[in-house]
Parts: C-alpha cells; structure tokens; sequence
C-alpha cells in the first residue's frame, strides 16, 4: 500500500506506519482513533476521472486507488456500491426547495450502508489471514459483515443487542454467522465485542475502532459526485449513531477535494434522535466529545442508538470544519418521514434511515438550507430492516388497510366509503 503515507492519532497528532499499529494510537486506550492518511500525488497516477469515465467495473473496487487495500487484493463477490441517486422533485417542492437527491443505500446487498465497511473490513482480515472476524453493532454492520463473509467463506462472530430487530437477527441467521444477543446495549455489546477479540485474537472490524471502516464508507460520497457530474452537492444530510458513516462522507469530500476533482466541500448536516443525541448536545454546547458523559442512547431508529459514539472525534469534525450543522429530530418525527419519503420518491427506509430526511424537513422549517441549494439525503437503510416501525409509521400518518369480503357487492361499499 505505498499510496497510504501513514496513520494519524486523531488525539495526539502521532503518526505510525501501516504495519506498526493495528487499529489504534496506544497512548489513548480504545478512544486511539486513527486516520489513514494517503499520497495524493502518488494517486493521481493511478486514477482521474477521465479512467473512472472508461471504468465499467460499477462497485465501490472502480476506486480501489483511493482506498486501503492492495491493487491486486481479492474482492468479495457480491455487487456492492453505485447504488442510485434519485432526483426528489416533489420532495423539493413540498419544503420550498429547488434541488434534493436521496441516495438510496438501501439497495446493498444487505440492504444497508454498513456493507461498504464491511466490504473492506473482510479484505483487511484475509489479507493478515485471520481466522475469524467480529464485530459488535445494533443490526446493520453485523448483517453486513455477515453476508460479505458469507461469500467469501470467511468464519466470523457476530455481537449484537439482543433487543435488535428480529429481520437483523434473521440475516445474521440465515448467513451463518455465530451470533452472541447480548443482555444489555449496543455500547455494552461493543465493549464484549472488544474484549473477547483481544482475548481470542480475533480481526476486529468495530466502528471507529478499526481505522479502515471509515475509508469502506467514504466511497458514498465518491459516488454521489461522479453521479452529480462531478458537481458536489451544496449540503448533505446524514443520520448519525457511531458517527463513522458521516465522517466517512468527510473524509471522502476531502480525497475528492485534494485531487481537484470537486471545488468545494457540501456542508455536512448530522441528524440524530432525541433519545440518543450526543453529538447534537456535544456540537450545541461546544462541548469536550471526549470527555462528555454518555447519552441514554434510546430511539426507535435502533441504527442511531449510541449512547457515546465511537467515532465521536470524526462525527465533530465532519460538522464543524464544513460549516454544517447537527440537528435533532424526534421518533415522531422520524416515523412520519418513512412514508412521506416513501411517497415523495418510492424510497423505502428504516427508521435511521428516514431521519436523515426528517433532519432535512427540520433544516428547511428553520432555514438552515435555502431554496437554490442542491441537497443530497442519504438512505442508510431498508425499510424492510424494521416491519414493526413502518407499519407504526403508518399509523401515524393514518393508513391503514381495508378489510373487504369475498365479493364485489362489499368491495363496492368499502369503495364507496373511501369516497
């Protein structure tokens, strides 16, 4: 990997090589966030967006010289990456805007954004020939993790909150991963997840934790500009849990940014559930990410339930050096966006996934976007992920079925009532 120069301490400014550090700065514990840092130079040797143009290879390997791994690494088999951009007219139009995209992520092959880490964490893991690889996750990672390995046949132990929705438990499951439902929180899932990977040396593919989940996830953002014509987006919004989706889209704006392949950096906006909102509080406060005391970590949009996020260092950053902002949405909220996105574009979202929209409809209300801006929301999940939370959104919003007998006469009637 002579294109990565080193990883970075995002605490102390410490710079290690690739092969002398695993996954964290040592001098901090388990809060040693790195960052991967690459020879941009170098880099323009290999890729531009005239080859990227001539590429027909349309999954997130088209950028293999913008991320962590070896020309020739083996890849897993599954299509993950270009995932669509769909022009939201009717969107716009409704919150007194003239452009929104939904990049839909939902469309993965696990049905979530997380398959972009897990993508990479599965190429690291075989290329240290490891064993076993785990991670800890309220559902999606672990779903995404599981399914990778699956195809490439790689063993892997999954720690989840047993509380998780049972279609993510189902997924784990059906791929074969040895799953653990832990008896607490994610963040108490994540903290076993730690210890027994120490313990069993295990590749451990945890948010935040390992480095390269970041540089798995940036790769959205490359997509969002080339599909934009290599016009970057004057704002995007983004759900946040860990924080290592949003900070994988800074990162990702930056690479583009160093190459001259986008002239300006979109604001960021991080949208978080009342119930589990530490970055919002923390960013509102200018409040100290790592010393601040954890969140109750509680929403019904389990994918953002983190009461202290592990990539809280990144999460800030993607806000603050961008001139975003992170707004807070509550689980009404939330639910009320999965069928109005749904019905504004045919996008289909779980919980966390909606709240990006709902910190969207929020933004507009309060003014924090104006009508010429082009704005991007992020679907970071299928609706399928939580039947229990559509079918509640729903209700909220007042659908509901018809009940009809098997004859036309009583469908006449229940038709006639609908008048």
């Amino acid at each position: 990997m002579d294109h990565v120069k080193h990883l970075k301490c995002l605490i102390c400014g410490k710079e290690y090589a690739t092969d002398e550090i695993e996954y964290i700065c040592p001098d901090h514990g388990n809060e040693g966030i790195v960052d991967v840092r690459y020879d941009y130079d170098l880099i323009k040797t290999r890729i531009s967006k005239e080859s990227l143009a001539a590429n027909d290879d349309y999954t997130i390997w088209r950028y293999k010289p913008l991320l962590p791994i070896e020309a020739d690494a083996a890849v897993p088999p599954l299509s993950i990456g270009w995932t669509p951009l769909y022009d939201a007219p009717r969107l716009a139009e409704k919150l007194g805007l003239k452009h929104v995209w939904v990049k839909d992520d939902g469309r993965l092959p696990t049905a979530s954004f997380k398959d972009r880490a897990s993508a990479i964490a599965v190429v690291k893991a075989q290329e240290q020939n490891a064993d076993i690889i785990t991670t800890a996750s309220t559902g999606n990672a672990a779903a995404a993790l599981s399914g990778i390995c699956a195809s490439m046949e790689q063993p892997n132990v999954i720690f989840v909150p047993e509380a998780a929705p049972p279609a993510k438990i189902a997924q784990l499951l059906v791929y074969g991963s040895t799953v653990m439902l832990v008896k607490g929180t994610y963040d108490d899932a994540f903290e076993l997840c730690l210890e027994a990977a120490a313990e069993y040396g295990w590749y451990n593919r945890n948010t935040a934790y390992n480095p390269y989940m970041t540089e798995g996830k940036k790769t959205a953002v490359y997509e969002i500009c080339e599909q934009l014509n290599w016009n970057a987006p004057d704002a995007i919004f983004v759900s946040v849990g860990d924080g290592c989706i949003i900070g994988g889209l800074h990162k990702g704006l930056k690479d583009l940014l160093a190459l001259g392949w986008i002239d300006h950096i979109p604001r960021i906006y991080g949208v978080q559930a009342e119930g589990s909102a530490f970055m919002y509080e923390a960013w509102r406060d200018g409040e100290d990410v790592l010393t601040k005391a954890p969140v109750s970590g509680k929403t019904v949009a389990d994918s953002i339930s983190a009461g202290l996020p592990r990539d809280r260092i990144k999460a800030l950053a993607a806000v603050t050096e961008t001139n975003g902002a992170y707004i807070c949405v509550s689980d009404d909220e939330i639910l009320t966006a999965i069928p109005n996105l749904a019905r504004g574009v045919g996008v289909f979202a779980e919980p966390a996934g909606a709240a990006a929209y709902a910190g969207l409809v929020k933004a507009a209300a309060d003014g924090l976007v104006s009508a010429d801006d082009r704005i991007v929301v992020l679907n970071t999940g299928n609706g399928l992920k939580d039947i229990k939370g559509a079918m509640k959104s729903v209700e909220m919003v007042g659908t509901t079925p018809n009940r009809v007998e098997t004859n036309l006469a009583d469908l006449k009637q229940v038709m006639q009532e609908i008048k």
